[in-house]
């Protein structure tokens, strides 16, 4: 019989913290049951075998990711909201993104995110195939810059690093360009300015 203070919640909670800090293969039954001070067996009677547990888990993932509420005044406000929300999302929970992923259902846990810029771009006027380009266009740019900036966490310390790169002379006499090269990316203000750009550009058209 599981202990009777533990609910299927806790059970998945403490699954999702596992994977989200050491990845999915870090996730085992025993392990599970030590983080929760529980024996194994009350960890089946909750969730079920592991391929059960990871089901679960996907489920939770997806309906967690669905759960994005725009804000703003204007239609191009809005849209920029939903993608600065996609991106938090993706980065908070890269493993269980990526579990998601090898499950086959990447498709079914943007559905959410594109619903919501499918309001969005009609409220701002656009139907059909022109719409349709909106929303695929925004979540491409999230992903892309997502993919970038995970690239750039991971890759080994760059020798000559941009601050030794840029100069008057690589800046093409610019030194305001060459010292703004040099100094670190701020990643959400970057974000946020290509991603407004995209879309006054494609709500102009």
């Amino acid at each position: 019989m599981a202990r009777p203070s533990l609910t299927r919640d806790e059970v998945l909670e403490t699954a999702a913290g596992i994977v989200k800090r050491h990845g999915p293969t870090a996730l085992t039954m025993r392990r599970l049951a030590a983080e929760l001070g529980t024996a194994v067996t009350s960890i089946y009677w909750h969730v079920g075998n592991r391929e059960s547990l990871l089901d679960a888990l996907v489920e939770r993932t997806v309906a967690d990711l669905g759960e994005i509420r725009p804000a703003g005044r204007t239609p191009a406000g809005r849209i920029v909201s939903v993608a600065r929300a996609l991106r938090r999302q993706l980065r908070d929970h890269p493993h269980l993104v990526a579990m998601v992923h090898e499950r086959g259902l990447t498709e079914r846990m943007f559905l959410p995110a594109q619903q919501a810029l499918v309001h969005e771009v009609h409220g701002a006027g656009l139907r059909g195939a022109r719409a349709a380009e909106v929303v695929r266009a925004v979540q491409v740019q999230v992903v892309g810059f997502v993919l970038v900036e995970r690239n750039r966490e991971r890759a080994p310390t760059q020798r000559p690093g941009e601050e030794e790169l840029w100069d008057a002379e690589t800046a093409e006499g610019d030194p305001g360009l060459a010292r703004a090269l040099a100094r670190p990316v701020d990643p959400e203000r970057l974000f946020v300015t290509s991603v407004r750009a995209l879309v006054d550009s494609l709500l102009a058209q």
